[in-house]
């Protein structure tokens, strides 16, 4: 044990809290091969329209472009809807959908179970001052506890497999990809991922490069380099990939990451 200490206190003095927040971040592991379960039964339908109504009600866009929730305007009868949404969502025999209703599920059933988590508490100016909010069980789908945790990194992560998953999920930052206006949904899905990768990358949140060339990105590409594969230089590819032509001949010039950044803020519309 004094051992594995002394070795982490060597690694985070050499290479900073950067690699420290990596460590620290969740892991990708399944956590139960149930959810590897995959249907195809056209008659399991999930009605997202009540999560499509909150939205359109309630986030707005503000003068950066960043999709912000009015969670101070949120009505009794409005919040008594996103309750039953989401025991509708608990209702529901996941693992009879398709792969992409699938992954469509478990991305509104998080963000509405976070914004849930955020309403809850409000007011508060970060997600972060709500104790236990990742950890403690939210949801019951198929008789199994689910927290947001498990749900990104025990379902979502393991069993999709697909780094555009993380400007999908929102954890109520204005650091994070923007809360998506609209749910997703099984068609067009894949092209909605593409835009919403093609959006942060290209957002100063994403990527930012200074006067003298210097690379910021967002933290989640540390927090979660192995899903965007595995390195510094995996990452560099991954962002040139969805990079607009302007940013992708800065990026190709850059000497690598100089520093991370994100914005823990709450997305509130205040």
């Amino acid at each position: 044990m004094r051992r594995l200490i002394a070795s982490a206190l060597v690694l985070v003095l050499t290479g900073g809290f950067t690699w420290f927040e990596r460590w620290a971040a969740p892991d990708a592991r399944l956590l139960d091969e149930h959810w590897q379960k995959r249907g195809a039964d056209a008659s399991v339908t999930v009605d997202h329209a009540p999560w499509a109504d909150f939205l359109e009600r309630y986030l707005v866009v503000d003068d950066a472009g960043v999709n912000r929730l009015r969670y101070g305007a949120v009505s009794e009868a409005d919040r008594a809807a996103l309750a039953d949404y989401l025991d509708r969502l608990a209702a529901t025999t996941v693992t009879e959908l398709g792969a992409d209703a699938q992954l469509a599920f478990w991305l509104n059933l998080y963000n509405a179970l976070t914004v849930a988590a955020v309403l809850e508490a409000y007011p508060v100016d970060s997600i972060r001052a709500i104790d236990g909010v990742w950890r403690t069980d939210r949801v019951t789908v198929e008789g199994r506890q689910l927290s947001l945790d498990d749900i990104e990194h025990g379902i979502v992560r393991p069993v999709f497999g697909d780094a555009r998953i993380h400007y999908a999920v929102n954890c109520a930052a204005v650091g994070c990809p923007d809360l998506a206006a609209e749910p997703y949904t099984a068609d067009g899905l894949d092209g909605r991922l593409d835009a919403a990768a093609g959006a942060y990358v290209n957002d100063p949140r994403g990527v930012r490069v200074g006067g003298g060339g210097d690379l910021t990105v967002s933290s989640i590409y540390n927090w979660f380099q192995e899903d965007f594969g595995g390195d510094e230089a995996a990452v560099l590819d991954h962002l040139r990939r969805y990079a607009e032509p302007d940013l992708r001949t800065r990026l190709d010039a850059a000497d690598g990451i100089a520093d991370y950044a994100y914005d823990w803020a709450l997305n509130d519309a205040r």
